[in-house]
């Protein structure tokens, strides 16, 4: 067992420290996430879905009791 920690604790270590993001990625990562939100918000602003959620409240509230 104890060699096989070993051999693990070698192989992690070889590859070096990665502990996190680098600019660049943070960078592209913002970026796609902005395009993300522009294009639902489009989709959820667009009529159809407008005309969709206002016939799915109003038959919501006019259910009888």
């Amino acid at each position: 067992m104890k060699i096989i920690w070993f051999r693990v604790r070698a192989a992690l270590g070889a590859r070096g420290s990665d502990r996190g993001m680098s600019t660049s990625e943070y960078a592209m990562g913002t970026i796609a996430a902005c395009a993300f939100a522009a294009v639902l918000y489009k989709v959820v602003t667009s009529e159809v879905v407008a005309t969709a959620l206002q016939s799915t409240i109003g038959k919501a509230l006019d259910v009888p009791f």
